[in-house]
């Protein structure tokens, strides 16, 4: 059984990053795609891996974005999630990395399998120190239970969340959510949707 780390949206309180399957790692599929069809029930995704899948829409569906920041947005200090790669070096090469909000801290904490690439990992964790690199800049990252090292070269995706409602669900944004349940019964309790051209990396 894998941990989960939840990289959630922001909303207007703390409550939807403290809620159900956010400070708690929720098992069950990660749905990544674009949407195909939605109406007041139901989210029709088309996922990368291939296949069609859909996502039962509750009345207070919880809806998230996320916005670009700057390698200089992340300091001592700042709470995030880092997808990673290992390099033939053994160094831990960042895919993206999401600087989560003061009232996330601590939600999936931990280095763990993830799923975005083959092979890859997630590191949740608070950001000690902040190294310019050759490649990039190296991130030391704390966890209960360890440290990483982890590089983040030019280009690689980085985000916050920022709100977003139901009516950014709309055929032909890209979307990411933890689901809950088995095919075709799939719920999850935050969907996170492409915004301002800014598509879910995780």
């Amino acid at each position: 059984m894998k941990l989960e780390s939840l990289l959630a949206v922001l909303a207007t309180s703390a409550t939807l990053f403290c809620g159900p399957g956010f400070a708690q790692a929720p098992t069950g599929p990660r749905v990544r795609g674009e949407i195909v069809a939605v109406d007041a029930t139901t989210l029709t995704v088309q996922q990368r891996s291939g296949g069609i899948v859909k996502i039962a829409l509750k009345p207070d569906q919880a809806v998230g974005a996320l916005k670009k920041i700057a390698i200089a947005d992340i300091k001592p200090g700042s709470y995030i999630g880092t997808a990673t790669k290992t390099n033939p070096q053994g160094q831990l090469i960042a895919l993206e990395l999401v600087v989560l909000p003061e009232s996330a801290r601590g939600s999936g904490e931990g280095h763990y399998e993830w799923d975005l690439a083959p092979g890859s990992m997630m590191t949740n964790g608070n950001v000690d120190n902040v190294v310019e690199a050759v490649n990039g800049r190296t991130l030391k990252i704390s966890y209960k239970g360890g440290t990483k090292e982890v590089t983040v070269p030019e280009g690689v995706p980085l985000v916050t969340p920022i709100p977003a409602t139901r009516a950014d669900l709309v055929v032909g944004k890209k979307v990411f959510a933890f689901a809950q349940g088995d095919p075709p019964n799939l719920s999850a309790n935050r969907i996170t949707v492409e915004k301002d051209g800014v598509a879910p990396p995780m």
